[in-house]
């Protein structure tokens, strides 16, 4: 069977543009769809990553058998066993029959799961046994039950971080990730973004019989310098906002500035970062702790560098300029405590006394009492970002996890941890 026109595949799907990170998730798609094995389509939210396991679908031997799509974070973490692997009756408090879970229906076709990085861990350990033997277990039931799914996962989080920090299982990432997909952001398809905003546009006349709304060329080039941090999905909104309430078609930069934040977490023109320093900017918490560990860095640099010259490993000069008065406040710096001679010591205009080094002896030194190294609380600092986005948001919950970047279901569960239900 030869493979599918790239062209022929945006048409079916509706995927618009032409950008070579696009074309080349494209191409992955189609080479594995004829495959059984999983994928892993990761990407910003907002970016499309659903279209991609419908292609892989529609080319597998598997398009004529079920296709289901589930939002592992939009359920709650008590039922996402049930919904996933059906139960039995009785098994819990409301289950008053016998339930069959989505790998029982999608038997023989393709099982999307999309956001996976917000599964229970028990749930995934469960997860991972269906993909190695096909065999799963109903809740509240003790018989092994087979199943012959095709699993594409999709995620908008940092997979590796993730794992790293105990929040997925790394062998589960692995076989998981057996082909990665990874769609690039908008920000990175500049060329296709005015081809986008004119899709939409389009779209929205015909659909509300109005004309069509229109870009000048500079206003091209505002849409091109935006970060975009919702995507496609955010630009799809905005176009249809100024559609609908703008008169003019003929749309200028100064009417697009009217309809693109500029006080929001995470939008930054690109124009003013480096390519290469880009990611640092995602969202604040990166910054924070770039800060926190930066200044942990240079604190243990600077503590280490007293305790050399305290210890004698580095060569004191041959002189030393001291505080006159007070140099017992200052604890990173040795303490003369023999008043009568620094008393008689000639003083500089800023205040400090001169005393030659050779003057000093064991007895006139006190070794500056060590720094208990502080430990960072990164559960501190994401309490603190939670609480400013919920004040950000007056309390709107949606809106603050989209500021954060994360699911609804996690923010929820973060607020109940760290005991924010009354914001």
């Amino acid at each position: 069977m030869a493979k599918p026109d790239i062209q022929q595949v945006k048409q079916r799907f509706g995927i618009i543009g032409n950008s070579p990170g696009l074309n080349r998730a494209i191409d992955i798609a189609l080479q594995v769809a004829p495959t059984d094995m999983s994928v892993l389509v990761t990407g910003e939210s907002g970016v499309g990553k659903e279209n991609f396991s419908q292609i892989i679908h529609q080319f597998s031997h598997r398009k004529h058998g079920t296709y289901i799509a589930v939002n592992c974070g939009s359920i709650p973490e008590g039922t996402i066993d049930s919904e996933l692997f059906g139960h039995e009756k009785g098994s819990f408090t409301g289950a008053t029959g016998e339930r069959k879970g989505y790998f029982e229906v999608a038997n023989g076709g393709t099982l999307f799961l999309d956001e996976v990085g917000e599964l229970p861990l028990s749930t995934q350990a469960r997860l991972l046994r269906v993909l190695e033997t096909g065999e799963f277990i109903k809740v509240g039931s003790s018989k092994v039950e087979k199943t012959d799914v095709r699993v594409v996962a999709a995620t908008n989080l940092d997979m590796i971080t993730a794992t790293r920090n105990g929040r997925f299982r790394e062998d589960l990432y692995y076989r998981l990730n057996t082909v990665p997909i990874r769609i690039p952001a908008l920000r990175d398809r500049k060329d296709d973004i005015p081809l986008l905003f004119r899709k939409f546009a389009s779209n929205c006349a015909e659909k509300y019989s109005m004309p069509p709304i229109a870009l000048t060329e500079p206003a091209k080039q505002t849409l091109k310098e935006y970060y975009w941090p919702g995507n496609i999905r955010q630009l799809k909104n905005i176009t249809e906002q100024i559609s609908i309430i703008e008169q003019t078609r003929d749309i200028t930069p100064d009417i697009l500035k009217l309809y693109l934040p500029a006080n929001e977490v995470g939008l930054i023109p690109v124009g003013t970062i480096n390519a290469k320093d880009q990611k640092n900017f995602n969202n604040e918490r990166e910054i924070l702790y770039q800060v926190l560990f930066d200044m942990k860095k240079d604190m243990n640099e600077l503590k280490k560098i007293v305790h050399d010259i305290v210890s004698g490993n580095i060569k004191s000069p041959d002189i030393i300029s001291s505080p006159a008065t007070n140099s017992h406040e200052n604890p990173l710096t040795p303490m003369v405590v023999n008043s009568d001679r620094t008393a008689a010591l000639p003083v500089k205009d800023d205040g400090h006394a001169i005393i030659p080094a050779s003057t000093i002896t064991d007895a006139d030194v006190i070794d500056a009492p060590e720094y208990e190294e502080e430990m960072l609380s990164l559960q501190d600092v994401e309490r603190d970002m939670i609480i400013k986005a919920l004040e950000r948001h007056n309390g709107k919950r949606k809106n603050a996890a989209q500021d954060l970047k994360i699911s609804e279901r996690t923010l929820y569960r973060k607020i109940k941890e760290y005991n924010l239900e009354n914001l």
